[in-house]
């Protein structure tokens, strides 16, 4: 320590200030001087005894300088095309909806510990990084605008289907999908897969999305109306299984995706595995030597052509555009685009008394599931009425209003038969923005599909009647409409699965028959419909990569 005898006009700060000191340092060591600006001419004042500290003096190591920063441009992170057609994928995945991301999770989770190369592309852009209906701003109403406006109508030009669009976004049609998740019954499985082993793969398929029956937990309308179609014998009557992680958030772990999109699947695989990901990469054709895939020819948005190579690849771009790749690479497969299925749907709004509920009504999701002897299932949701939808509510909205009368949706959708004629195409005539034929569809109703519409909508006004929800009538008739082909976004079929390569296209696994390497895991892998299809085709993907990694092995 120093000793500093001030000068006529010298203050704490004056001094702190020829000295270079910190004037707190200063004020510290003599607190005996009540003012920092006091005259203290004359008077001994306690300075340290070096101004500046001597960096040799300290004994602590010097932090290391930071490392240069590898910036992030998107919430996810991108490959361009041209890194990944330098790269030898192990697995190349096309799509990233439901499929294509439910590959990747189980793949990413498999293969933490090794070397193997995943990429994957997407044919659209980036729009959401979660399911819509998390987020704040989205009510009921907002969303279905929403969907209409960033999703395509490709059923204008596809006469037979008309109600059918089409989402080019990362994550797909999953970003605004209803999140109903039941399972095919097993009544129903045409399919080359042990009930056992279905059994298995739905079971994880629901633990990773998150599936509850918990939804409607405390529903007065729910635990009603479901009495009443239990006590009139509708004793196989369920909750909606729904999608949605009910957790709270707890030790840390936020649950900002309550609602599953695929999504949290690119999530978990990101934070398990390092991949590579392309967005705006349009797959137009895969490769095809001697009985084994060896890439995809991608285009991007100026049109110009990559070629990834991949030992596995694996199709999951929507019944669409999987059956359009293969139809344009010249795969051969009697099957390949026949057998189209599309759920029929009909549709009818039932109408209660507010008064017949407790003031907490809650929400309705009810199922009436579908059976061998029921060849069609029936959605029961709601209620809404004018003011607002009880069915969903962020937490930012006004409590509907207890209305007088509430209005109950009531869905069927029905089973339609598995026809070679119902099939989609090229048509030469039209070719899309990259120069290659575009696709057509033929498909219509068979009379079993006839009569078993008609079956579903007696059973609509009858689970009406029960519910005590009547339905509207016009000239007699209850007011049950029928929604045009496609509208249910449930088509598949034409890649279906099977044991034999004359009616179906690929084997139990989801691999193209006679073609090494190159897999189906989308809905166009289904060989049956009715019932929402998301959850199935998960569980059937998972399966696949599970035996992609045991082939690889």
């Amino acid at each position: 320590m120093k000793i500093y005898i001030a000068d006529d006009g010298d203050t704490l700060r004056t001094i702190a200030e020829k000295a270079d000191i910190d004037i707190m340092d200063v004020i510290s060591r003599n607190p005996d001087i009540i003012s920092p600006d006091k005259n203290i001419v004359g008077r001994a004042i306690k300075l340290p005894s070096s101004t500046r500290p001597d960096t040799e003096q300290i004994k602590i190591p010097p932090c290391p300088p930071p490392q240069p920063l590898n910036y992030l441009h998107h919430w996810i992170p991108l490959t361009s095309l041209e890194e990944m057609e330098q790269v030898d994928y192990d697995v190349l995945i096309v799509g990233t909806g439901a499929g294509g991301g439910s590959v990747l999770r189980r793949l990413c989770e498999k293969w933490r510990n090794n070397n193997k190369r995943i990429g994957i592309i997407e044919k659209g852009d980036l729009l959401l990084q979660t399911h819509a209906r998390n987020l704040a701003t989205m009510d009921s109403e907002r969303l279905s605008n929403y969907f209409e406006t960033v999703s395509r109508p490709i059923g204008k030009s596809l006469p037979m289907l008309p109600g059918a669009r089409v989402l080019d976004a990362l994550g797909g049609k999953t970003l605004v999908w209803g999140l109903v998740s039941p399972r095919m019954p097993f009544s129903d499985i045409e399919w080359p897969v042990p009930v056992k082993e279905m059994d298995l793969y739905y079971r994880i398929a629901e633990q990773a999305m998150d599936v509850t029956n918990e939804y409607f937990k405390r529903s007065s309308i729910q635990s009603i109306l479901l009495q009443r179609l239990q006590n009139s014998g509708y004793y196989d009557v369920i909750n909606f299984p729904v999608a949605a992680d009910l957790l709270p958030t707890q030790q840390g772990v936020i649950t900002s995706n309550v609602n599953w999109s695929s999504i949290a699947f690119l999530a978990y695989a990101l934070n398990r595995k390092t991949f590579d990901l392309a967005v705006n990469a349009q797959a137009v054709q895969v490769t095809v030597e001697n009985g084994k895939t060896s890439g995809v020819k991608v285009m991007s948005p100026d049109k110009k052509t990559y070629f990834l190579k991949a030992k596995y690849i694996v199709l999951s771009a929507g019944t669409f555009d999987t059956t359009k790749i293969l139809l344009n690479s010249g795969v051969q497969g009697r099957a390949i685009g026949h057998y189209l299925i599309d759920s029929s749907n009909v549709g009818a709004v039932g109408k209660t008394n507010r008064r017949e509920f407790p003031e907490t009504l809650g929400p309705l999701g009810i199922i009436v599931p579908q059976t061998k002897q029921r060849p069609y299932q029936i959605q029961i949701g709601g209620p809404f009425g004018i003011h607002g939808d009880y069915f969903w509510q962020q937490p930012y909205e006004e409590e509907p209003s207890l209305e007088e009368e509430l209005m109950i949706g009531l869905s069927g959708y029905g089973k339609v038969e598995s026809r070679f004629e119902n099939r989609i195409y090229l048509d030469p005539s039209r070719k899309d923005k990259y120069g290659f034929p575009e696709i057509q569809v033929h498909f219509s109703y068979s009379e079993k599909d006839k009569e078993i519409i008609h079956q579903m909508s007696a059973e609509i006004e009858k689970v009406s009647k029960i519910m005590k929800t009547p339905i509207d009538r016009i000239n007699g008739k209850p007011n049950i409409c029928m929604n045009p082909p496609g509208s249910t976004f449930h088509t598949g079929g034409t890649c279906r699965m099977g044991d034999n390569p004359l009616t179906s296209v690929t084997n139990r696994y989801g691999q193209i028959h006679n073609v090494r390497g190159l897999f189906v895991a989308d809905n166009s892998l289904l060989p049956s419909s009715g019932v929402n299809p998301t959850l199935t085709t998960v569980a059937l993907s998972i399966r696949t990569a599970d035996h992609i990694d045991n082939d690889l092995k």
